[in-house]
């Protein structure tokens, strides 16, 4: 059985009228189990193409359900790009900058496809999937 742990810690002297000081560790597991994620899609990059458009970057056919996992990090630094980020066509949020995010994902159907749309032309998303199969 793998063991993934997943820590995130963030920290302010200015956010609030206190010193912000949040950590939180868990380790990575399956649905209604203790037992590790054992698979990984792996770390890569996807360089969208001029013309910026939609991509989908997981089927949710492709994976059965489950707790999955999904890191994803604009690699950009120009202030204005981003990614918006869908599961399906329900809008998430936006990855601008250097932003990054980790959250669960149910992969059951073709309707929780997680896709990307870059602002920009020739924008680079790191990714990586840890699967619970």
């Amino acid at each position: 059985m793998a063991t993934t742990i997943a820590s995130i810690d963030i920290n302010s002297t200015d956010l609030v009228s206190d010193k912000l000081s949040i950590s939180s560790v868990t380790t990575l597991t399956g649905a209604g189990n203790s037992t590790g994620l054992i698979q990984t899609g792996g770390l890569g990059r996807k360089k969208l193409a001029s013309g910026h458009a939609e991509y989908t970057l997981f089927d949710g056919d492709a994976y059965g359900d489950g707790a999955h996992k999904i890191y994803l990090k604009n690699t950009s630094s120009a202030a204005a790009e981003h990614f918006t980020i869908k599961i399906n066509a329900e809008q998430m949020g936006k990855l601008y900058a250097g932003d990054w995010a980790f959250f669960p994902w149910e992969a059951n159907a073709d309707t929780n496809d997680i896709k990307i749309d870059p602002s920009h032309d020739d924008m680079v998303l790191e990714y990586m999937i840890f699967i619970d199969e």
